[in-house]
């Protein structure tokens, strides 16, 4: 009796600690949570979407798989939830969408050449011999009334003598047909002057340079025979000189005459030469699909030569003020552009977007975003995984989903 009365006793003083444990270890304030919450819904590979699996374990890399979760929310099905701890390790990075002004540039190379404006071709008028040639090479510097090149033409002569007989003649009209003559046929006023004093024929005649210059493309040696059409030499200048560069066709629409350059060459590395669009030719080039571009650019120093290749960078900025978003944040497809948007608390949702101009380092959203909304600049196309290409996240459901 005395057994039985203890036993009693014992089992209700355990009872009472038991429900006593229970009240202190039940939280009082917690949600509750579904099991569909608690638990991940499977495990994928870091890098390998598709390497799926219903426990954890190592992907075939030998990293750790990673759990993925469903949304609590049954109004929002289209979302997904990656622990916090998992997005820390991932090193899932987020930025805002703003609005700024649109910075872009455009990188591509180019090669000096000279300003085809100010190059000078020499041609003969007549037909003759090159008796003197007193620049020697190409690159020679030349200054402007400086001797070229010294020519004996029956024709000069010829023209010459005309004006010596129409002086004789005191004949007004003759006397200017035949100075026109020769000023036609390059004479200087200064040579014709001397002629007319003088009365006194020349065999050959001295050319001299207009300009100073360069000498370019030398195509004669003394004792040349040359005549109409044929291009002797060119003086060009380099004070300024031309870039020749060509741009993809996609960046077509951006560039413009006007806009600002920025050059650098391999032989001076430190130096910097602004310049800015002189034309933008009107065709494309068939085989490469690019659009070729003049710049113009000081050159005061003749450090830029030539023939030099060098590296452009073409500022294509705008004024307005557009929405934008790193680059590194948007994923392109064939079919559709994504962003991955960022809702908080481990929660994370594909949204389609629209691209406006795409830059270097920004890219611009015509529609799919509001300025404010937080995106994941990376491990974003970890969080794409389970994106179909045209539309946003699957539903996660286990009857949704196919496991090995």
């Amino acid at each position: 009796m005395k057994f039985n009365l203890n036993m009693t006793v014992g089992l209700l003083l355990g009872a009472l600690l038991t429900w006593a444990g229970s009240l202190l270890l039940k939280p009082t304030d917690a949600p509750t949570q579904t099991a569909s919450e608690a638990e991940p819904l499977y495990w994928v590979a870091p890098m390998d979407p598709d390497y799926q699996r219903d426990a954890p374990g190592k992907s075939p890399m030998g990293m750790e798989l990673v759990p993925v979760y469903a949304d609590g929310a049954a109004s929002n099905k289209q979302t997904i939830r990656i622990d916090p701890v998992v997005v820390n390790n991932l090193g899932v990075r987020t930025a805002q969408v703003q609005t700024s002004r649109w910075q872009a540039e455009i990188r591509t190379v180019g090669y000096v050449t000279y300003d085809e404006d100010r190059l000078l071709h020499i041609h003969p008028r007549v037909a003759g011999w090159v008796e003197t040639l007193y620049v020697k090479a190409e690159g020679d510097p030349v200054t402007e009334g400086q001797a070229l090149y010294a020519l004996y033409s029956p024709e000069l002569v010829n023209a010459q003598e005309e004006l010596v007989l129409a002086l004789k003649r005191n004949n007004q009209g003759l006397v200017q047909a035949a100075k026109d003559r020769l000023r036609a046929l390059q004479m200087s006023d200064g040579f014709i002057d001397r002629l007319q004093r003088s009365k006194l024929v020349t065999q050959t005649v001295t050319f001299h340079a207009s300009r100073d210059g360069v000498v370019d493309n030398l195509a004669i040696r003394q004792g040349f025979y040359v005549q109409p059409g044929t291009t002797m030499m060119s003086i060009g200048t380099l004070d300024e000189v031309w870039v020749e560069a060509e741009v993809f066709e996609r960046q077509a629409a951006s560039v413009r005459a006007g806009l600002p350059v920025v050059m650098t060459t391999e032989f001076l590395p430190r130096a910097r030469w602004q310049g800015s669009v002189d034309y933008v030719y009107p065709t494309l080039d068939e085989t490469t699909r690019t659009l070729r571009l003049r710049l113009r650019f000081s050159n005061e120093d003749a450090l830029l030569k030539p023939n030099m290749f060098a590296q452009v960078v073409i500022d294509t900025s705008g004024d307005e003020q557009v929405l934008t978003v790193p680059r590194e944040a948007v994923i392109r497809t064939a079919n559709q552009d994504r962003v991955v948007m960022a809702l908080g608390d481990g929660h994370f949702k594909s949204v389609a977007v629209q691209l406006g101009r795409v830059g270097e380092h920004q890219a611009e959203i015509v529609s799919g975003l509001e300025m404010g909304d937080e995106i994941v600049t990376s491990a974003q196309f970890l969080l794409d995984s389970e994106s179909s290409k045209s539309s946003d996240f699957k539903r996660m459901s286990h009857e949704g989903m196919n496991h090995d």
